[in-house]
């Protein structure tokens, strides 16, 4: 009867090692034994991406809402082509014409309004509801903010599953403002150029099984031969509007010291975007340092006071807004649970979480109204900032 028992034991011994065991194998369980969340994401809506060819071809790609990648080969793009457009669940449609893109100015009066946001990362819905809510686009996602300013502080990248939409999105609304007479700016965030280099650690996994199927690298759906592509090329790293200087992540005193105007640094942006980081740090010393840590789209000094941030003295923050001729300097980039403002509000972060303040219903964005500062959030006007 003993030897039956042990027997027994030893034989429901070896078939749960052997169920732990091709747990373990099949990635259903971790080193400890507990049952680990497998993630494979699969393809959803997405794109559209127009590549053009060497050949003078264009080649249009996206995935439609039954995960069917559509990928056709145009000799011409057809008069009056449009583009459809709706976020990886088929909502939010909206049609796109291509338009001629250029680099925006550097430097802008101040209109009556300016709208300011950042870091959208791939979240469309949260993108569409902070912009209706606040009158900058209408029930069509069409632009009505008149001769206003939409300002967006980069970093459409990463995170979410809307990545080419949220681009398309702000590239119709950059046309439709300039022929109401105002303007849509998007400046370039670290994970534009992140990206562009295939460091994708933040990127969902739906855009690498799409690359991955297509025999692509990623970053060639946004390459320089793409009408994305040609648009990113063109952004712009700083701007003012009026007295307000406007960049991703901050300005330092080595960035100070090297004294730099605008245009310099959006050019030498622009022209290593599309680059690997080691080919960025060939380039010159220049654009070593630009796309470093000290960098404007990397620095977190202005916002930040651990000493490893190397946080930006009062009288250093005073001299760079004196050289760029800024009352405030506006950022993105470093999170913060709503609207933050720093050095006696001379340094505003506009950066959140979006999803979360969106379902918390705190602030989301910034609004100037002539020389009044608001917090807002989906439903407009939350509390006046100064």
């Amino acid at each position: 009867m003993m030897m039956k028992t042990s027997i027994t034991k030893s034989l429901l011994v070896t078939l749960i090692l052997t169920i732990i065991s091709s747990g373990l194998s099949a990635g259903t369980f971790d080193s400890e034994g507990k049952k680990k969340k497998e993630k494979k994401e699969e393809l959803s809506a997405d794109g559209p991406y127009v590549i053009y060819e060497p050949d003078g071809r264009v080649r249009v790609i996206s995935v439609d809402t039954k995960r069917r990648i559509i990928d056709t080969t145009y000799v011409s793009l057809p008069k009056d082509f449009t583009l459809h457009v709706v976020d990886h669940k088929g909502r939010y449609p909206f049609d796109v014409k291509l338009h001629p893109v250029k680099r925006p100015e550097w430097k802008y009066r101040q209109p009556e309004k300016v709208f300011v946001m950042s870091d959208p990362h791939g979240k469309l819905d949260c993108v569409i509801s902070l912009l209706q809510g606040n009158g900058i686009i209408d029930k069509q996602l069409q632009w009505s903010f008149g001769k206003n300013h939409l300002m967006v502080i980069g970093d459409i990248f990463d995170r979410g599953k809307d990545v080419p939409q949220i681009f398309w999105l702000f590239y119709k609304l950059e046309k439709e403002a300039a022929d109401a007479g105002g303007h849509v700016s998007f400046l370039l965030g670290n994970h534009e150029p992140m990206v562009l280099a295939n460091d994708l650690r933040y990127t969902k996994g739906k855009y690498k099984e799409l690359a991955k199927r297509l025999n692509m690298r990623y970053p060639q759906l946004f390459g320089e031969n793409t009408e994305l592509g040609k648009w990113l090329g063109t952004r712009n790293t700083m701007q003012t509007i009026g007295r307000n200087l406007y960049v991703h992540a901050g300005l330092g005193k080595e960035f100070y010291d090297r004294n730099l105007d605008i245009p310099t640094v959006n050019k030498e942006m622009s022209r290593a975007l599309f680059m690997s980081r080691a080919e960025r740090k060939a380039l010159s010393p220049l654009t070593a340092f630009l796309y470093g840590n000290p960098g404007p789209i990397w620095y977190r000094g202005l916002v930040r006071k651990d000493p490893k941030y190397n946080p930006l003295p009062q009288d250093s923050l005073q001299m760079i807004m004196k050289r760029y001729n800024a009352e405030h300097i506006i950022v993105g980039h470093t999170i913060f649970k709503d609207i933050s403002t720093f050095y006696d509000a001379k340094v505003i972060g506009v950066n959140v979480d979006n999803e979360e303040n969106r379902k918390k219903k705190r602030g989301r964005a910034l609004l100037i109204d002539r020389n009044t500062y608001f917090v807002v959030g989906d439903k407009g006007v939350m509390r006046k900032l100064f």
